[in-house]
């Protein structure tokens, strides 16, 4: 049959018009986004036109860890000054502690020379590095284990007056107390944890409280605190949180200006923890992990109370006696000391408690998993453990605390996220086990993704190296370590 070209003609012209129309719209709609304010659509991604738009650092609303800074050689090294409670002694270490030697090693490495001001530990030998440009000043602690901050002052001093003075004092949490810290413009205090936080950490522990349990006097006490760190913190220059939740209650809560207050996130060794699948198989090999189990859970740290132990001990109690194909399929290694560990291994040939692991261990421990859980009951920082099983290729589960969804698990594409409940943590366990390897390796993808870009030493140091510079500036040389360029 032949065609008739008038239709023809017409179905052409037609879809011209349509396609014109269509691009029309299209341009126009982007135009008056752009034109009369915002809109849901967006060309680019928000973090890079926050990126292009930064004039000064100090003003930088989000986590530095997202900005990429060079990694040639610094313009110039520093000196700086650090107040650190205890310095870590093998793998035992809190998040402070492990953040302060993390942080600390990357900078001397980088050059900048470090003094270090710490107390001595009572019954053991201190560490060693093989840096010249690493020193340390040690004191004795006072009988609560605190620096002795006259003592440490006068150290302090001494060095300040040796050659040239400090560019840059940076403290852990109150290290150097804020009877010190008033009129030292080129401080910065790092905090990994505040009183505000961890009243919700009081709360779910009085919920979690036994009848046969006193009653605390925690609510009057931490209302307390908080009113006086308020009254406080302002004597600290510059203000480092942990987390985005953190940085957002220093502006708001402790109504400390914008410009005064930085996040820049957690950062873990990525050298040491990343995925290997081989020395994951060696672990479970060693400590006897059959290999029917189709689901490893783990679990590292301190086995306290406040770490949320008690609540994982009877979710896992209630599903070991009430599921058999789960007791049958599931085992859970626990890493790490404390008095839950000897009621752990009383549920069985289910839970292996492997005791206080060296890092190179823990490395291993988190390749031989398939998620990591933290069922913690404290509100404050961001804990270690999650970004190393996060850089190692495991997704996370956790308590939903504001830093964690915050900062950490943001997504269900990352990780699971459950309430301080024993109903929430099962519900959410069998979730996991009904999810199975393959839906777990995924997430774990996604994790060490999201890690490699935020949480690792590499990112963190360059962070806190480009805040130092940016404190250090000096206007007479024409220092501009405060001003953003996207590379």
């Amino acid at each position: 049959m032949a065609k008739d070209p008038v239709a023809g003609f017409s179905f052409r012209r037609l879809c011209s018009i349509v396609s014109v129309l269509c691009a029309w719209s299209f341009v126009s709609f982007i135009y008056w986004c752009r034109r009369y304010g915002p809109c849901s659509y967006s060309l680019y991604p928000k973090m890079e036109q926050q990126q292009n738009q930064i004039n000064d650092l100090l003003t930088f609303p989000s986590a530095w860890n997202q900005l990429v800074f060079s990694s040639n050689p610094p313009p110039k090294f520093l000196k700086i000054a650090l107040f650190v409670k205890k310095w870590p002694h093998k793998s035992q270490a809190g998040g402070l502690e492990r953040h302060a030697l993390t942080l600390h090693l990357a900078l001397a490495k980088k050059g900048h020379e470090l003094h270090i001001f710490t107390t001595s530990p009572p019954n053991s030998s201190f560490p060693t590095y093989p840096l010249s440009n690493l020193c340390f000043h040690l004191s004795k602690p006072t009988a609560a284990g605190y620096l002795d901050q006259a003592l440490v002052w006068k150290l302090f001093q001494t060095q300040n007056s040796t050659r040239r003075p400090f560019d840059v004092i940076h403290t852990e949490s109150v290290g150097l107390l804020h009877t010190r810290s008033r009129n030292q413009s080129n401080l910065a205090v790092t905090w990994h944890g505040i009183a505000y936080e961890t009243i919700h950490s009081d709360i779910i522990q009085e919920l979690l409280r036994s009848p046969k349990e006193p009653q605390g006097y925690a609510f009057t006490e931490r209302l307390t605190k908080v009113v006086e760190e308020v009254r406080f913190f302002p004597s600290y220059a510059h203000h480092v949180a942990t987390s985005d939740h953190v940085g957002d209650v220093l502006k708001r809560i402790y109504m400390i200006p914008d410009e005064r207050v930085h996040i820049i996130l957690n950062g873990v060794d990525e050298e040491i923890f990343k995925p290997d699948i081989v020395k994951g198989k060696d672990f479970k090999q060693k400590f006897g992990v059959p290999e029917s189990k189709t689901l490893v859970l783990g679990m590292a740290g301190r086995l306290v109370k406040d770490k949320g132990h008690p609540l994982m001990f009877e979710a896992l109690k209630q599903m070991l006696q009430e599921n058999d194909a789960f007791r049958q399929s599931v085992v859970v290694l626990v890493a790490g000391n404390g008095p839950w560990g000897a009621r752990y291994r009383d549920l069985g040939s289910n839970v292996l408690v492997l005791g206080p692991l060296e890092q190179a261990q823990l490395a291993d421990f988190y390749n031989a998993i398939d998620i990591f859980v933290n069922p913690t009951l404290r509100a404050q920082g961001l804990d270690h453990t999650l970004l190393e099983a996060m850089l190692s290729g495991k997704p996370v589960m956790a308590t939903r605390l504001a830093s964690i969804t915050g900062s950490v698990v943001v997504g269900p594409e990352v990780g699971y996220t459950f309430s301080p409940t024993i109903a929430s943590l099962k519900k959410t366990l069998y979730r996991v086990w009904d999810d199975g390897r393959g839906d777990l390796k995924q997430k774990g993808q996604a994790a060490k993704q999201r890690g490699l870009q935020l949480f690792t030493a590499t990112k963190m140091a360059a962070a806190y190296e480009r805040l130092f510079l940016c404190l250090s500036n000096n206007e007479k040389n024409g220092d501009n370590y405060c001003q953003y360029q996207t590379p």
